[in-house]
């Protein structure tokens, strides 16, 4: 029942902050005018500037935002209890993500569609446009590496998954045709195309998992560039130049509005699951996992300052600034949208969290599994007592019971235990180490198959939903990520006059001819195992990233002669936290990048807090000077508007 309750609060909490402080922020502060003129209408090209429905812009803009971060990032924060990230995740999601990604939507719009980037040269001084430029360039660079090898290893390690994600890339082209060119109504194709994607889900669970590595007989990651991972990411980075280039009316839009449709049905399903759990006792939230973990092993970070890294997206997060000044402005039709779609889509997104912690403890707690057999013979088993430390393929003896409750909660999470062999000796398992990104990902994916597996959904398919929901999700971000990096590389070349690459052709080839260079990168297991070893920069860089956002919002309300103690104080936050969970992880004795010889990592983070002291440094410079002078425009005609050339 204590499952269902904190559930139903939450959502409950999110609802009210939208009504009350969202909008506040509206109507008080950034005085949202429903008939001003939006940059979507003034630099109307149909290719990155589209007049769209707020409908249809919401769900863009959502699951542009909400990849794998609001699944990844509670996933491993349970590892300190769920008591810290569920307060983390409600408190940062309504006072600082929303505020974050509302204000620099409204930035953005009255700044003809600028990337925060570039308006922070106009609200802070020339010089912050090329830094924060500069970061926004080496975060997407980071973020494309990344997340084209998560989508890359969920493709491999869930490969009932993959069927149903690219068949949804040809219905949204359909779609988005049928809409733009032939003024016809998205609801119901989106949603024939959503049940068109469960069809495709079955068909990838129990007849046609695609499984990469089985077909050409080649390993998930090797000492060449043939395997799983390696190729899946180059066709990944494929698909992202022709989406990333293409209008956002052929693609973007109604593929983004499809997985929007794909995410409120799984969290219903989710809820009803969780309900039926929660009120039949089979999910207990307390008696799964801790609220706040006594047994951290020696190997993990602290909690504080790391839990403000660890969970990004679902409470704040510095690639959001990037959607809403990057697309999400050049799209909206009205400024009275921007509270609907700027912060309305943040508090979802927290939503979405607040399902991934609970699915991470109470929904493991209901059992966890192993994946049994080859191509569409696999079955799950679940494991049992014998194989609780076990990392082999078994699922344990049968006549033993198998692992439920908070016994299962510290299997999949594997805090530091010490097991005795057959033979008396002892040997310790689990710790922060053991925590590999397929551990992160299946700990939502197992309890959330386990919450639908309550409403008589077998298992597998609960299974193959989930895998889906996580991989269509991470495909948004990238192809938005691959979009908005383009923007970025082509303000960058427009300040320093490079010509070619203004062209949006040769920006986006550049952009991800960089990240396939990036996310390949030779490491211990070959190439792309190179590439992983950058995770921990994603979330101290893009934490950052947010802080320095903060900064633009804080001084456009300056320059308006606005309030700002709303947002100066998760500014503060955002740029403290960040900062030192990063020089942490670069000079901590023991396991500081710096001396565990880690000088790829070390040095980016150098890079990083350089440019971080550099716009602050210029943010003090502005200060004094700031309060109502506000900066007007350019006139339109001598304002260079991007993607166009």
């Amino acid at each position: 029942m204590n499952t269902l309750i904190i559930a139903i609060l939450s959502f409950v909490g999110f609802i009210v902050a939208y009504h009350t402080y969202g909008k506040w922020l509206a109507r008080k502060i950034f005085g949202l005018d429903t008939h001003a003129t939006v940059p979507s209408e003034e630099l109307r090209d149909d290719v990155d500037y589209v007049p769209t429905k707020k409908e249809i812009i919401f769900g863009h803009h959502f699951t542009s935002i909400a990849g794998t971060g609001p699944i990844v990032g509670p996933a491993i924060a349970v590892f300190w209890g769920w008591l810290p990230a569920l307060l983390w995740v409600m408190l940062g999601s309504i006072f600082i993500g929303a505020v974050h990604d509302f204000g620099s939507l409204v930035v953005s719009l009255r700044n003809r569609g600028q990337s925060i980037g570039e308006v922070a040269g106009r609200m802070i001084a020339p010089r912050a446009k090329f830094l924060f430029l500069f970061v926004l360039f080496a975060g997407l660079t980071i973020v494309l590496a990344i997340f084209g090898l998560v989508i890359a290893l969920i493709f491999s390690y869930y490969p009932e998954s993959v069927l149903s994600v690219w068949v949804e890339i040809p219905l949204a082209v359909v779609i988005g045709i049928w809409i733009y060119r032939r003024g016809g109504n998205i609801l119901w194709p989106s949603i024939i195309a959503l049940g068109v994607m469960y069809l495709a889900m079955g068909l990838g669970a129990y007849v046609l998992p695609i499984d990469l590595g089985q077909w050409l007989g080649i390993p998930l990651l090797g000492q060449t560039y043939m395997s799983v991972v390696v190729i899946w990411t180059l066709v990944l980075f494929v698909y992202c130049f022709i989406a990333s280039v293409l209008p956002v009316w052929t693609l973007l839009q109604p593929r983004d509005f499809i997985n929007s449709h794909e995410l409120v049905l799984a969290l219903l399903l989710l809820g009803l699951g969780l309900g039926v759990a929660g009120l039949t006792g089979q999910a207990d939230l307390t008696a799964s996992a801790p609220a706040i973990a006594s047994d951290i092993p020696p190997d993990a970070p602290p909690i504080w300052p790391f839990l403000f890294i660890t969970i990004a997206c679902g409470a704040v997060s510095g690639f959001h600034c990037m959607v809403s000044s990057g697309t999400s402005s050049k799209q909206v039709a009205s400024e009275g949208d921007a509270q609907y779609v700027g912060y309305g889509a943040m508090l979802l997104e927290g939503g979405l969290a607040v399902v991934v912690i609970l699915a991470c403890c109470a929904g493991i707690g209901m059992g966890i599994f192993n994946r049994t057999g080859t191509g569409a013979n696999y079955t799950f088993e679940p494991i049992r007592e014998e194989a609780r430390f076990q990392s082999a393929s078994t699922a344990g003896e049968e006549g033993l019971p198998p692992v439920t409750g908070h016994d299962a909660w510290r299997t999949r999470y594997a805090t530091q235990t010490t097991v005795t062999n057959a033979d008396g000796t002892t040997t310790v398992k689990g710790g922060w180490a053991s925590h590999a990104l397929k551990q992160k990902v299946s700990a939502f994916v197992d309890g959330g198959g386990n919450f639908l597996a309550t409403l008589g959904i077998p298992l597998k398919m609960g299974v193959a939903i989930m895998a889906v929901l996580v991989a269509s999700f991470a495909a948004t971000t990238l192809d938005t990520a691959t979009r908005l990096q383009r923007y970025v590389i082509q303000e960058l070349a427009q300040t320093a006059n490079i010509k070619p690459l203004q062209n949006r052709y040769i920006a986006t080839a550049f952009a991800l001819v960089l990240a396939a260079a990036v996310a390949l990168l030779q490491g211990p297991s070959g190439p792309g195992s190179g590439g992983l070893t950058l995770w921990p920069l994603f979330g101290a860089t893009n934490q950052l990233l947010a802080g320095l956002a903060f900064m633009v919002i804080v001084f456009y309300l300056l320059r308006r002669n606005k309030p700002i103690w709303f947002a100066l104080l998760p500014m503060l936050v955002m740029l403290v936290m960040p900062a030192w969970a990063m020089l942490d992880q670069m000079f901590d004795p023991q396991t500081g990048w710096l001396f565990t010889g880690k000088y790829l990592l070390f040095g980016f983070g150098v890079v990083v807090e350089t440019l971080q002291g550099w716009m602050i440094v210029e943010g003090i410079i502005a200060w004094r000077d700031a309060r109502g002078n506000y900066p007007e425009l350019p006139p339109l005609e001598t304002f260079a508007a991007r993607g166009k050339a």
